[in-house]
């Protein structure tokens, strides 16, 4: 039988290989070709770029791609094989693998065991801790409010009503009249994302998705079988470039595009109001679902800021443009409701299909985000977590520039992440190095197509004071390492999910 689960072609593997090689420093020892495609390969396993049981390309195939000789590529698959992270057997081709006692590599954003912080500081989960007294206050109050529900079935697979209601009033004091029947509640985000991935792009489908993105957000579309298209962000942090935009739209005919226009994960790009008109009509004419991500929206951080008006507001009937909401970035990630604005007959379609899937959101925790935002709790917990973002963010930055002057950023004035340009440094060595030295970094390419950003690493907002000075200084190290070229070699630390 078979063993691998999916393929890697070679033209792709070759893109994500050239991507990540970086140059040699003075005095430091060229690696022989096969052990430096062998790292390479190793690198992407262990990240989960490239998947446990995919075959890899023949050898002949690979050596073309890589315009190198077939035995370079040939002594590579052998040190694969020799350390456990390759598996071959004839008429069947190589396969990855990891090496028994490794845990699974995972190939999205997830938060790290709390059992592991005690020596670890993770800087790969964009997260702050839930705001107190204000979670408690919620769940006390949606207890209270819980015995009539508690008499029904408990399946609410559009929302609970008095929720959809309230959001609804929410968007339309934002200026967008909306009614409860363009609402629909979600397990968080990413369950609104699921919903609407499914719906709308089916396997082979063209998801249009900013370059870089939301680095959960594209696995889960890769996992639902999509084809990326990427589109480039504007210079620094000025959103979005238009031009690209509508070249893509045009040209590729995408299904669906996927948009963080309030302070844009990761780069923290905010993008005005000009570029969301003109986004907007340019999906309309193409045809196009435009997907807009609003977890970051009430998340600004600097004094002054004036909010461009939502995407939504330039198709108030939800035919366009499907906004997506969360209280996971806003309020806690451990309050996992999110909501779908759209069309009533979109939501009714998302509602029809959720039958396959969840059913509904648990009652629980939708009462507790109505109580917060009926009684101004809301208000109140996220103007906290608007100072503890910011702190963080000053405390951050001050220590990478102290400790990391080669590396260069671009403040964003809101959100909950800082995208690094590491001075030449490859993003995934820093990634694998920096989980030696205990900190946890999550890599540019994540955020990517193909290998792409693998000069950068996504730093959040989610450490302060001596932790932020700590988890530089740990970086500082894991780049100095990087740059004497330590984390070259067959020895296979442990695995993680950045």
């Amino acid at each position: 039988m078979t063993q691998w689960t999916s393929a890697v072609g070679a033209a792709q593997l070759a893109r994500q290989l050239n991507a990540q090689s970086r140059p040699v420093g003075p005095g430091t020892r060229k690696p022989p070709a096969y052990r430096a495609l062998a790292e390479g390969v190793r690198l992407l396993v262990l990240e989960g770029r490239v998947p446990v049981a995919a075959r890899l390309p023949a050898e002949r195939e690979l050596a073309l791609a890589l315009s190198v000789s077939r035995t370079t590529v040939a002594a590579a698959y052998e040190a694969l094989r020799a350390e456990g992270f390759l598996e071959s057997r004839r008429g069947a081709g190589s396969w990855t693998a990891v090496p028994a006692g490794n845990p699974l590599p995972a190939r999205g954003l997830e938060p790290l065991p709390p059992e592991s912080l005690g020596s670890m500081i993770d800087l790969g989960c964009a997260s702050l801790p839930a705001p107190e007294p204000w979670l408690t206050r919620a769940v006390q109050g949606a207890l209270e409010e819980l015995p009539p529900y508690a008499h029904t079935h408990g399946d609410y697979p559009a929302g609970l009503p008095a929720l959809r209601q309230m959001l609804a009033d929410r968007y339309t004091e934002r200026g967008i009249p909306t009614m409860p029947e363009q609402i629909m509640v979600t397990t968080g985000a990413m369950g609104a994302m699921d919903a609407i991935c499914h719906l709308f792009a089916g396997r082979g489908e063209r998801i249009a998705v900013e370059s870089p993105s939301y680095a959960n957000i594209l696995q889960l579309m890769r996992e639902a079988g999509a084809r990326l298209v990427p589109v480039a962000m504007g210079d620094e942090l000025t959103g979005w470039d238009l031009g690209r935009w509508r070249q893509v739209l045009r040209d590729a005919a995408p299904r669906l595009a996927y948009v963080v226009a309030d302070f844009h994960n990761p780069t923290g790009a905010l993008a005005d109001e000009d570029q969301r008109r003109q986004l907007v009509e340019a999906a309309r004419s193409a045809g196009t679902v435009l997907v807009v991500d609003e977890t970051m929206t009430e998340l600004y951080l600097d004094d002054g800021i004036e909010m461009p008006r939502p995407v939504c507001a330039f198709d108030p009937a939800g035919s366009t443009v499907l906004t997506v909401g969360s209280a996971s970035k806003a309020f806690w990630a451990g309050m996992r409701i999110g909501w779908v604005r759209a069309a009533p007959d979109v939501i009714r379609s998302l509602v029809a299909a959720r039958a396959y899937a969840d059913l509904g959101t648990p009652v629980l925790e939708q009462l507790a985000v109505n109580w917060l935002m009926r009684t101004g709790g809301w208000e109140e917990a996220v103007a906290v977590r608007r100072g503890q973002a910011r702190e963080n963010r000053d405390a951050l930055i001050a220590a990478v520039r102290r400790e990391l002057p080669d590396w260069e950023f671009d403040v964003p004035r809101g959100g909950l992440t800082l995208w690094v340009r590491t001075g030449g440094l490859s993003g995934s060595r820093l990634a694998e190095v920096g989980e030696r030295v205990g900190v946890r970094v999550p890599s540019g390419p994540r955020f990517g197509v193909d290998g792409a950003f693998e000069g950068y690493v996504r730093l959040p907002f989610t450490v302060s004071g001596p932790v932020a000075d700590e988890a530089a200084a740990r970086l500082a190290a894991a780049a100095k390492l990087v740059e004497s070229g330590a984390s070259t070699g067959a020895e296979s630390p442990r695995t993680f999910v950045a």
